[in-house]
């Protein structure tokens, strides 16, 4: 099961940069994650400020 990004994000960019596999994508109202690439290794949740990233 990938992460995802919840509506609380505020498109800060910080979850994007973390990613190894560059999985995260800035969408039309807030970052998104694409779940095929997605390795499940949290660096993302880890450093996003707003606790918008979960499983």
């Amino acid at each position: 099961m990938a992460y995802v990004i919840s509506d609380g994000c505020v498109s800060c960019g910080a979850c994007a940069g973390e990613c190894p596999v560059n999985a995260i994508s800035e969408g039309e109202t807030q970052y998104e994650i694409d779940a095929d690439a997605c390795l499940e290794c949290g660096a993302c949740a880890d450093v996003c400020p707003t606790g918008s990233i979960s499983l």
